[in-house]
């Protein structure tokens, strides 16, 4: 399948006149010069789950326990909890030495606020809710969840990566989290810098002065979180091609996600290490919008299941090497207790001519398909345009609307017929880690219009899914459970799991105590 990749090399050709793009602050020794991800369009990360805004918030905001690197939960912002023999209360106290960046001090009320409006978008969360009486805070240190019934499960919850509960001033978290925020007050380590934002080009973070670290190693995303740098920059470049040019030049420092094509050249420079930085594989997926024709029909979804070959897919983002890829079609992170292919069967038929057959079986009707595909975004990109391929070869009336990955995270919470600036499918990564258990797996939940982007409703996954949180302790009462699951989605096929790859990083020697973790973070580096 080449089709994905065509328009990326162009650009990689391009890289002889590519232009230099240099950072503001030029050489600054205390300046970290980051090529991102992708756009930062939202700077909230309650209403949105964009990564490229989950690494922004890990900078400015704080957490009140974090997932080390072995998955376990240890204190953050908590000096520590306690809970009740009758595991009906949980009491947690905040260290000493927290302020906001306006320098108020972080109080229990803050937090408790934080908690309110983080549970009505987490996914985790929203499963645990109906257990919990109230929160509420007992002294300016401490506050109390006090549950209907045992929640073993509540400190994985507050402290998970995948959708992390951020704390925020009070004034600030009683906002609807339905509605964005645009003050970026925090605790966390850096500041950042409202008049230096300029979305498609630039954003800027300066280091928190009175940020106090934990007093131990970090691990993880947990432990002592020290802010090193002065500034961090982040510079939107589209071209890959000049993205690797500038670094090759030394005019950037820190490239998120270099294109898989680029890696040699970039390896072949003495001044750049490039490594696996994020602790678990990139999982594609394509989403369908269940609420919208033609995908309203299930049988149809099936149908281009049908067509669906994921090496296809990896091959377009990541080349023909398999070591830096991998097949994984069941809902669950392969190679982790739940991984299973109950019902994935449908993935395996890899038949363009059969599922144009089951296609009008299903009763479409030539109604519009608008897949939306980010432009500056390459990996993402390249998933697209091989659904592109294979929607068109099964004869869909298709229209690929080529934006940004900004508008398009604003775009994809329309819930509008296409007629009207909706879609119909679009794609997105995440980390392994995010999608091995049920309760914190994004793209599983189908609670209707609370489900991510595409709002399946499917009651049987949500039952299965508080199943899980009941009985998912024994292991063979999970593994059931989970292959339950993965055939209920796979019957249902509200999304594609399209397979996992290994996305490195790239930074100029020069750059100190980068580590690896769940996540793009940029506390603990330093650069020479």
């Amino acid at each position: 399948m080449t089709l994905g990749r065509r328009g990326i090399l162009a650009g990689a050709a391009a890289g002889v006149a590519a232009p230099r793009v240099v950072g503001a602050q030029g050489g600054a020794a205390r300046t970290l010069r980051v090529i991102p991800q992708a756009n930062l369009t939202s700077v909230d990360p309650v209403w949105t789950t964009a990564v490229v805004t989950r690494n922004h918030a890990f900078m400015i905001y704080d957490q009140l326990c974090a997932q080390d690197s072995t998955g376990a939960i240890r204190p953050q912002m908590a000096e520590g909890w306690s809970v009740a023999e009758d595991q009906l209360a949980w009491t947690f106290t905040l260290r000493t030495g927290l302020f906001f960046h306006d320098g108020e001090p972080v109080r229990a009320q803050d937090c408790v606020a934080s908690i309110n409006r983080w549970a009505r978008r987490d996914p985790f969360m929203q499963v645990l809710w109906p257990a919990v009486a109230e929160v509420t805070a007992l002294d300016d240190r401490r506050f109390r969840f006090r549950l209907h019934r045992p929640i073993p499960l509540l400190t994985l919850a507050l402290g998970q990566t995948q959708f992390p509960c951020f704390i925020m001033p009070e004034r600030i978290a009683q906002t609807d989290a339905f509605q964005q925020i645009r003050d970026t007050v925090g605790s966390g380590p850096f500041r950042f810098i409202p008049g230096e934002w300029n979305p498609g080009q630039k954003a800027v973070w300066a280091r928190n002065e009175r940020y106090v670290p934990r007093q131990e190693p970090v691990d993880g995303l947990a432990g002592g979180r020290t802010p090193r740098l002065d500034r961090v920059e982040w510079t939107v470049i589209v071209d890959s091609a000049t993205s690797a040019n500038a670094m090759t030049q030394g005019e950037q420092d820190y490239w998120e996600y270099p294109l898989h094509d680029l890696l040699p050249l970039l390896r072949r420079n003495r001044n750049l290490v490039v490594e696996q930085r994020l602790l678990d594989g990139t999982y594609g997926i394509a989403r369908f919008n269940t609420l919208q024709p033609p995908f309203n029909n299930p049988a149809i979804r099936r149908a281009v299941a049908m067509a669906v070959d994921q090496r296809d897919y990896l091959r377009a983002v990541a080349g023909n090497d398999q070591a830096g890829w991998g097949v994984c079609e069941g809902v669950f992170t392969c190679d982790t207790p739940l991984a299973n292919e109950s019902g994935s069967e449908v993935f395996k038929t890899r038949n363009i001519e059969r599922a144009r057959a089951a296609l009008r079986e299903a009763g479409y009707n030539g109604e519009k398909v608008v897949l939306i595909t980010p432009g500056d975004y390459p990996q993402i990109n390249a998933l697209s345009l091989v659904t592109a391929d294979i929607l068109t070869r099964m004869g869909m009336n298709l229209e690929v609307i080529s934006t940004d990955w900004g508008t398009l995270v604003q775009r994809r919470a329309s819930r509008e017929p296409v007629e009207r600036g909706g879609w119909s499918i679009i794609h997105t990564t995440s980390s392994g880690q995010s999608l091995a258990l049920p309760v914190f797996h994004l793209f599983l939940r189908a609670n209707g219009t609370n489900a991510w982007f595409g709002w399946p409703d499917v009651p049987e996954v949500e039952r299965l899914r508080g199943e899980w949180v009941e009985k998912g302790a024994d292991a063979a009462e999970g593994r059931r459970i989970a292959e339950a699951l993965n055939a209920a989605a796979m019957r249902e096929m509200y999304y594609m799991p399209l397979g996992y790859y290994w996305q490195p990083s790239a930074w100029r020697r020069n750059i100190q105590g980068v580590f690896r973790a769940p996540a793009t973070v940029f506390w603990n580096i330093s650069k020479t």
